[in-house]
């Protein structure tokens, strides 16, 4: 499919800067597979869309201070430059693939130090600002240099906006998160309060988690004008064996699932074959238009970008002119939009 087909006009005041107080005051638009019916709600009113039986699965990735501000000595006639550096991926105890700015003054080989005193080598350079760092240190000593010295890696169309503050610290985490890995939220989450998990425990919802480490990819534009050219990044991710279990039986039950967030869409997405598995691995599955999903029925996720992967695949489960006028009825209503915005939960036709 074309790109263009997902591109729509967002008044930038409608970027949400900061979450709602508290999370789950959050405003809530419920919309239905090939609908252009739409319920507005709050997040406090999302287990009367639910029924006892369902399952709602979470991501439960938290996210690092992946933003490391460094420098790369002088070499030549080049002077000594800053280079911001978004960790993407971790490879292995010692090596990341990053994201780097400027990408244009480093070559493999060249050296960078980080405030705290630790260090890394470029040991491979790609496309985009592309390259994977080898640091002096690794394990949980990296991870500790990486907590002291990194910064909370806010979207561009946040940071580019506002600095980060000692509030993002808190608000761009996820109550439940447990697991360190992610570069970015998984931002549906992030709406959930303690008491509003209470009130889907109340109405006999299942909770279970899966984890995907969200990486910095899920900010890149999409630059290929047919979706079938485009190259998605690749995340880890793992489905326990109790998550499996719990939807196995949700199943049986003819009662439905509920993805948090297209994080947990994705991953439990990849894992079904086509019934959700135990699994652990790496994913870069791309959900277009045409997907047969083969797990997930309801989804719970934030406002996307135009022309994003995530507005691909919200058309591609209710439908892509749905989509485009759910989307429009939000922008009239002065909904908020990305990560720090309210939510919409897609209801997918059970056949």
């Amino acid at each position: 499919m074309r790109v263009d087909e997902f591109d729509f006009h967002l008044p930038e005041d409608l970027i949400a800067l900061r979450p709602a107080e508290p999370r789950d005051s959050a405003r809530l638009l419920v919309i239905r597979e090939n609908s252009l019916a739409f319920e507005e709600a709050t997040l406090r009113d999302l287990p009367a869309f639910l029924s006892p039986g369902d399952v709602g699965i979470f991501n439960d990735t938290r996210v690092i201070p992946a933003q490391l501000a460094g420098t790369r000595p002088a070499r030549g006639l080049s002077a000594e430059a800053r280079i911001d550096i978004t960790l993407h991926k971790r490879l292995d105890g010692a090596r990341w693939a990053a994201f780097a700015r400027p990408g244009r003054k480093l070559e493999p080989g060249d050296a960078l130090h980080f405030a705290g005193g630790f260090n890394a080598r470029v040991a491979t350079k790609g496309e985009g600002g592309e390259i994977e760092l080898l640091f002096d240190v690794a394990g949980a000593d990296l991870d500790a240099a990486i907590a002291r010295h990194g910064t909370m890696p806010l979207p561009p169309y946040i940071a580019g906006r506002r600095a980060v503050d000692e509030r993002d610290i808190s608000d761009y985490q996820t109550v439940y998160a447990q697991k360190d890995g992610s570069v970015a939220a998984p931002t549906a989450g992030l709406h959930f309060t303690p008491q509003l998990l209470a009130a889907l425990d109340a109405r006999g919802i299942a909770r279970r988690h899966v984890t995907l480490h969200v990486g910095a990819g899920t900010f890149l534009p999409v630059k290929a004008d047919d979706t079938a050219d485009h190259r998605m990044h690749a995340e880890w991710g793992h489905v326990p064996q109790e998550t499996a279990d719990a939807v196995a039986e949700a199943r049986q039950r003819g009662n439905r699932v509920m993805c948090v967030g297209t994080t947990s869409l994705r991953t439990v997405e990849t894992a079904s074959t086509p019934v959700l598995q135990p699994w652990t691995g790496d994913t870069d599955i791309f959900i277009t238009p045409g997907y047969a999903f083969r797990t997930a029925s309801m989804l719970l996720t934030n406002f996307h970008l135009p022309r994003s992967t995530l507005f691909m695949l919200v058309s591609a489960f209710c439908g892509l002119e749905t989509m485009r006028a759910a989307y429009a009825h939000a922008i009239g209503q002065r909904f908020r939009f990305y990560s720090y915005g309210d939510a919409c939960l897609l209801i997918r036709n059970l056949s």
